[in-house]
């Protein structure tokens, strides 16, 4: 990851959403995406040249236009029509994204569209976002990363964000996956964690 000045930043072709320059490269807003947010807060993560990604929840593709800047190719997966239209609109300025309207919780329906994937990035605010995970992981190679981006409310409102965290990652060890890394999202985005897995 590139960093400029305490800033982490993507060479890329600006004006996607507004974002600022910094000496040629597009500053990467850790209010405005949860990646950047979970690496200044100490996730072990990195993109690099080589990478294929799988990304559930692509929304507009402000998050997903940064992470293309980095990798050779990234699926990105939304199913509101609306954001969609903006992802299409991104999609046309980086032809290393391939935007694809589906359901997150029905890998079956896009099954065909997605290689094996070096990392897949989940930023998707549904209860069951463990059993979304669990439900992609064939597409991500042995030692491949997970990133699940956890809004606790959407989980559960009564508990807090700590314990919905320990439960997720009690979850996604039964899957076989091997705990990295958990961190909150706090000061950027509130009542979110970031975990870090590798599926063994």
């Amino acid at each position: 990851m590139k960093v400029i000045r305490g800033t982490i930043v993507s060479e890329g072709e600006g004006g996607v959403y507004g974002e600022r320059m910094m000496n040629g490269c597009r500053v990467w807003d850790p209010h405005r995406s949860k990646l950047p947010a979970a690496i200044l807060n100490g996730a072990p993560l990195d993109l690099t040249a080589d990478m294929r990604v799988l990304y559930m929840g692509a929304a507009n593709g402000t998050t997903v236009s940064h992470v293309a800047d980095y990798v050779e190719t990234i699926y990105a997966i939304e199913f509101a029509p609306r954001p969609m239209q903006d992802l299409i609109e991104v999609a046309r300025r980086r032809p290393n994204i391939v935007p694809i309207m589906a359901d997150v919780n029905r890998p079956e329906v896009y099954g065909c569209f997605v290689e094996l994937v070096d990392m897949i990035y989940q930023d998707v605010a549904q209860p069951n976002q463990a059993d979304i995970l669990r439900k992609n992981l064939p597409f991500l190679k042995d030692g491949g990363i997970a990133v699940l981006m956890l809004k606790a409310r959407s989980v559960d409102v009564r508990k807090p964000t700590e314990e919905i965290a320990e439960e997720t990652c009690a979850a996604l060890r039964e899957m076989g996956l091997t705990i990295l890394w958990t961190g909150t999202l706090n000061p950027y985005h509130r009542d979110h964690m970031a975990i870090l897995c590798m599926k063994e």
